[in-house]
């Protein structure tokens, strides 16, 4: 008779150490993901507001400083100065593209009321049907 073989136990593959590796990567984006948000410096106004559900789309963030320049987080420098017809030239080819992209207003609380409503009556000409304004949390 033929001798019976034996069969050798499968290789087990270790788990542990890709673990570990992937805790790391979560911690890792975890702590750069808020370091990503890029922007112009501006002081935000204290308000208690819901935040707006979460969206597909990145937002498109236009900030207005006191001295009434105008900023748009488009392009190689965000941080240079457009003008308003720009502005509005830039967001309206964005939203032709994706009609459903969520339009923000990054306002310092000591520009003047009447420059935000100019600014949010000129993006929802571009195209924009609703505008968000930014605030922080008292």
């Amino acid at each position: 008779m033929g001798r019976r073989e034996r069969r050798k136990p499968m290789a087990e593959i270790n788990v542990v150490p890709y673990i570990d590796v992937m805790l790391v990567l979560l911690i890792i984006f975890m702590i750069t993901a808020p370091m990503l948000m890029q922007g112009v410096e501006v002081e935000l106004p204290d308000a208690a507001a819901e935040p707006i559900e979460n969206q597909e789309d990145e937002p498109l963030i236009v900030s207005v400083r006191p001295d009434g320049t105008y900023y748009i987080t488009l392009g190689a420098n965000p941080e240079q100065p457009e003008k308003l017809e720009v502005i509005k030239e830039k967001v309206s080819k964005i939203l032709r593209a994706k009609p459903k992209t969520p339009v923000l207003v990054w306002g310092d609380e000591k520009v003047p009321y009447g420059i935000v409503v100019v600014l949010m009556s000129e993006l929802q000409e571009a195209g924009a049907k609703n505008v968000g304004l930014v605030t922080e949390n008292p």
